[in-house]
């Protein structure tokens, strides 16, 4: 994984490269999220363990990265005598890029703020050395 924003610019990236990069999510997070979106139903975290070769739990911390980032929706399934459980579907892809830039302008806000303060920070340092010389 890159650790600045250069070796971000500068690698080859793909659309799917926004759960790592974004939401800070993981390879098996990726495939999962592949998973539910080639699939036309819902799938329950049995059905995604299954696909990703995974035991349950793993798939089902993965599947739950992919609900909190906003990634996958989760519905419950009633039965008819009581009882329920879980399906997940990815979320619409328009409420998904919409989210995400909206992170991306507050990203931008943020770093416009901290390279003006650097860039005050640096100016008044260097502006004082030059008033003592």
């Amino acid at each position: 994984m890159p650790e600045s924003m250069s070796e971000y610019l500068d690698r080859d990236m793909e659309c799917e490269g926004l759960l790592e990069c974004i939401h800070g999510l993981k390879q098996l997070d990726r495939r999962v999220f592949t998973v539910l979106t080639e699939n036309e139903k819902p799938l329950t975290v049995d059905e995604v363990a299954a696909k990703v070769d995974r035991e349950r739990s793993t798939a089902y911390r993965s599947v739950q990265r992919l609900v909190d980032s906003g990634f996958v929706q989760r519905e419950q399934v009633n039965y008819d005598h009581g009882g329920y459980y879980h399906v997940f579907r990815p979320t619409d892809p328009d409420e998904v890029a919409d989210e995400m830039q909206r992170m991306l302008n507050d990203w931008y806000a943020k770093m416009g703020q901290l390279i003006g303060e650097f860039r005050d920070t640096y100016s008044q340092q260097l502006d004082g050395r030059t008033a003592e010389q």
